[in-house]
């Protein structure tokens, strides 16, 4: 597990974190999601332990992360743009980080390399943004650490490459118990990998939920009514975060279960009632309009 508490980070009169806490649990995936500013490339450098903070905490498996090597050794850092030595070839970084980590898997750095496409021995300097961004991916999977900290691991890469990653993750997750943590500006990148999201605001954590959790209590229902005036009893005493009418469709975005407002609406003899599905984006609408934010401003 992951601990951060109470961390805050300025430079020079720009404070950059802002008594930020939290949990990042082993096995999932963690999306850190925020616009540009937000604070989220310096909560990674400092998890990684490549900053120190002025307050606050830091600990991987229960062990300080600033300064340690037995933090480090459990943490692979895939910065937003990676540093290449000069003239380097992919393989020549291998060798490098194989004398970082010792559990640098050789044999599964070249076949990956092969399934991507990438030449072990040309210079990474004639690399596109992509191939780089993809080298960086192969190196820390390879690596074998125990969390693989990703800043904007997505950016640059083609939807078929997103993709391959994300079943890579998968994968290395299933096999050997990988916990990525990922920051983006972009939900829509994240919803279909990650199971919890924390939403990085002006310096601070504004919401860290369960992904499956939200999703199971908050849903959004379209529904047509018979006569006017039943849409007050199919909506009565329910927790409504959103409601929307145009001509005589309701869309309304409630808290509770899929059951639950099915069951009420259908009490009112709807002439039409459905159950959609909501995207990532849709319920941090949803539960930052709750606590007075307007997320349409923050997120993109």
């Amino acid at each position: 597990m992951i601990e951060v508490k109470q961390v805050s980070k300025k430079f020079e009169d720009i404070k950059a974190l802002d008594q930020v806490s939290v949990s990042i649990q082993e096995g999932s995936v963690f999306g850190l999601v925020g616009t540009n500013g937000a604070g989220k490339s310096t909560l990674m450098r400092i998890m990684s332990g490549v900053l120190k903070a002025d307050s606050g905490s830091v600990s991987v498996d229960g062990h300080p992360v600033y300064e340690n090597l037995r933090a480090k050794e459990l943490i692979f850092y895939i910065s937003d743009e990676a540093y290449f030595f000069p003239s380097a070839t992919p393989n020549d970084m291998e060798q490098y980080y194989r004398s970082v980590y010792p559990g640098f898997g050789h044999d599964r750095f070249g076949k990956l390399m092969a399934q991507f496409g990438l030449e072990e021995k040309r210079k990474i300097k004639t690399f596109s943004k992509g191939m780089k961004k993809q080298l960086s991916i192969l190196l820390g999977i390879c690596a074998n650490t125990k969390y693989l900290f990703c800043d904007e691991t997505f950016d640059g890469l083609d939807p078929v490459m997103r993709q391959a990653v994300k079943s890579l993750f998968a994968q290395e997750m299933t096999q050997r118990g990988l916990t990525p943590v990922i920051a983006s500006h972009n939900l829509r990148e994240l919803e279909d990998i990650c199971d919890y999201v924390g939403l990085l605001h002006r310096g601070g954590i504004l919401l860290a939920r369960d992904l499956d959790e939200m999703k199971f209590h908050i849903h959004k229902i379209q529904c047509v009514f018979r006569h006017e005036g039943d849409e007050e009893k199919a909506f009565a005493g329910m927790e409504i975060l959103q409601k929307e009418k145009r001509g005589s469709l309701y869309t309304v975005t409630a808290r509770g279960t899929r059951e639950g407002i099915l069951r009420q609406v259908q009490e009112a003899d709807p002439l039409f009632a459905e159950v959609l599905p909501l995207s990532l984006e849709e319920i941090f609408i949803s539960e930052t309009e709750v606590v007075g934010y307007d997320i349409k401003k923050l997120v993109f």
